[in-house]
C-alpha cells in the first residue's frame, strides 16, 4: 500500500528531480494533518457499526424503493449485502485517510467493483449516496474529537464517489 510520502518521493525519483518547494509543501500539509488523520481513523474504528447503521437507515429512509419488493436491498440477504458493502467502503476510506493517498481505494475497492456491480445489476446512484452519507457522519464524529478542520476527511469518500459516478455501471 502506498502513502502520500512514498508516492511523492517515487514521482520525484522517477523524473530524477530533487524535492522542490511544492513537494515540501505537500509533505508539510500531510504531516500537519497527521494527528487529525489518526483521530479520524480512531473515530471510524470505534464507531464503524453505528456509522454504517446510521447511513444505511438514512439511505433507506430517503430511498425506500430500495427495500420494497423488486428493490436492490429487498430481502434480508440483499439488505445485509448492502450494509456489508458500506462497511467495506468505510474501512478502506479509513486506510486512505491515514495514508493520505487514494491508491488503496483504486487498487482494492474500485477496480473489481465495476465488474461486480455490472454483473449483479446494482444501481450506482444509491451506492454513491450512501458513501456521501457516511462521509458526513464521519466528519461530524471527527469534529467531535476536537479536530477543527475536517476537510481532509472528504478526500477518500469524494474519490470513491467521483470514480463510481464517472463509470457506466
Amino acid at each position: 500500500m502506498r502513502d502520500a510520502v512514498t508516492t511523492l518521493i517515487s514521482n520525484y525519483d522517477i523524473t530524477g528531480r530533487y524535492l522542490d518547494r511544492d513537494a515540501i509543501d505537500r509533505l508539510k500539509s500531510y504531516f500537519d494533518t497527521g494527528l487529525g488523520r489518526i483521530q479520524a481513523a480512531a473515530a471510524i474504528n470505534a464507531n464503524a457499526a453505528s456509522i454504517v447503521k446510521q447511513a444505511g437507515s438514512q439511505l433507506f429512509e430517503d430511498l425506500p424503493e430500495l427495500i420494497r419488493p423488486g428493490g436492490n436491498a429487498y430481502t434480508t440477504r440483499r439488505y445485509a449485502a448492502c450494509l456489508r458493502d458500506m462497511d467495506y467502503y468505510l474501512r478502506y476510506a479509513s486506510y486512505a485517510l491515514v495514508a493520505g493517498d487514494n491508491y488503496v481505494l483504486d487498487e482494492r475497492v474500485l477496480q473489481g467493483l465495476r465488474e461486480t456491480y455490472n454483473s449483479l445489476g446494482v444501481p450506482i446512484g444509491p451506492t454513491v449516496r450512501g458513501i456521501q452519507m457516511m462521509k458526513e457522519i464521519v466528519k461530524q464524529q471527527v469534529a467531535a474529537t476536537g479536530v477543527s478542520d475536517t476537510s481532509f476527511v472528504d478526500q477518500p469518500f469524494d474519490h470513491m464517489c467521483r470514480e463510481l459516478s464517472e463509470q457506466d455501471i
